[in-house]
């Protein structure tokens, strides 16, 4: 329709009319965001960001139940994933769905619930044994390549979705290079979408693609996150995907050990800062070194502060440990204004970041690092960053914690519990 015909059409509506209208997907979606009309098991949406996948989820279980299906799973990276986006999100559950369609997030049970009994399970990738025991007919996982679990909890996934004639499971996901990825796409029951960021570019704000995305455009990062490409590990990269499958487990050995290793950044510009890397890192009764949680955040001093020590408590770990290269006496004293109870130990870069990361990369060669789960920002630097790329915080901060953790060899001064200097113990 032309501008006219369409206003003619619009005002020849009544007020139902427009409602059904205006929550018609059908009428709204791109031709690649609708519900393929072949048979398949898993619909793999694999686009960038800003492509609208989280609208095309949450729009596919709202589709599923019209047509007569009502056992769902809803499976986010972390229940506050699956909570913020996929449920409570500006192209969740709870806004797609019609008022007279409205369902109720019950966050005690962890299920989205509709007055005719239908009932949308709420799982995660960081929680694999949830999914054992629940049976369904219809899965939405998003972002399932940044799981931290994404092979244990898709296996569980999997053994559950029995019920009905047509069990299925959309996911919407930018790409990694993980060993699942290849498998679903290798599946001939696996029906696959490609999309970038420009496919949507008509519902994004100007200021996204005039400040963010130019950034990124032609680089490798530019191409997985904006064009949805699956990359290769970077040859010039000191660690490679496979070096990181083959180290990877699923439990630790009790700890002798716990370090949190901070690499803080001093500006917290929303889109323009780096993040402050926080890691937690341990070492086994092996004498290997076990990477189990990312906790890295953009924010303000005293909020990267607040990460670290939580994790610090959280973890009962032995120390905090934080480059002081940007900030200097700041990082000590926005650690120690917060909690003077904490063990904090400043470490001073005298060497390039390249070759303080070498022998922790050895480490992993070796065999005597491994990370317990999936961390996909985390290893994106790792199998990204080479000499002469912008800062990687979160790279940064896990040398320091493995640093600390295995490769210190003397006495070192630090800020014990209470603020008082010492020597360390550890070697």
């Amino acid at each position: 329709m032309n501008p006219q015909e369409r206003a003619i059409f619009l005002n020849s509506l009544t007020d139902d009319e427009v409602r059904l209208l205006e929550k018609d997907w059908y009428v709204w979606a791109r031709p690649a965001q609708r519900l393929p009309t072949v048979q398949f098991r898993i619909w793999l949406i694999q686009a960038g960001r800003g492509f609208g996948k989280t609208r095309t989820g949450a729009e596919t279980i709202r589709l599923w139940k019209d047509l007569g299906y009502h056992r769902f799973a809803l499976v986010g990276i972390t229940p506050a994933d699956a909570r913020d986006v996929m449920i409570e999100g500006e192209s969740g559950l709870l806004v797609v769905c019609p008022e007279w369609d409205k369902p109720e997030y019950q966050a005690s049970k962890r299920r989205v619930v509709w007055n005719d009994g239908s009932v949308a399970m709420v799982f995660s990738g960081a929680n694999p044994e949830q999914l054992r025991g629940p049976q369904h007919e219809k899965a939405w996982c998003d972002e399932i390549f940044a799981w931290q679990y994404p092979q244990e909890t898709w296996d569980m996934l999997m053994f559950g979705l029995r019920l009905g004639d047509n069990p299925q499971a959309v996911v919407t996901s930018t790409p990694k290079p993980l060993g699942l990825l290849k498998w679903m796409r290798a599946q001939a029951t696996t029906h696959i979408t490609q999309g970038s960021t420009y496919d949507n570019k008509a519902n994004l704000a100007a200021s996204f693609f005039s400040e963010i995305v130019s950034k990124y455009e032609g680089t490798r990062l530019g191409m997985q996150e904006l064009d949805a490409k699956i990359l290769d590990d970077n040859p010039n990269a000191l660690w490679s995907r496979k070096l990181l499958d083959d180290n990877r487990v699923n439990k630790m050995p009790n700890l002798k050990r716990i370090v949190v290793a901070v690499d803080p950044a001093i500006t917290a510009n929303e889109g323009s800062s780096n993040e402050t890397g926080i890691i937690v890192a341990g070492l086994g009764s092996d004498n290997h070194g076990y990477v189990f949680a990312d906790k890295s955040i953009i924010g303000k001093p005293n909020d990267w502060g607040n990460a670290a020590i939580t994790q610090y408590n959280v973890w009962k770990a032995d120390r905090v440990v934080a480059e002081t290269n940007q900030g200097g006496d700041m990082v000590e004293s926005t650690i120690l204004s917060i909690d003077p109870k904490v063990a904090y130990k400043g470490v001073h870069a005298s060497k390039g970041k390249y070759t303080r990361a070498e022998p922790v990369s050895s480490l992993y060669e070796q065999g005597k690092v491994h990370h317990v789960g999936t961390f996909g920002n985390l290893e994106d630097q790792l199998c990204e960053w080479e000499q002469g790329m912008d800062s990687p915080d979160r790279l940064d901060a896990l040398v320091w914690a493995i640093t600390e953790l295995m490769l210190i060899n003397r006495p070192t001064s630090i800020v014990a519990p209470g603020g008082t200097t010492g020597e360390s113990k550890w070697r």
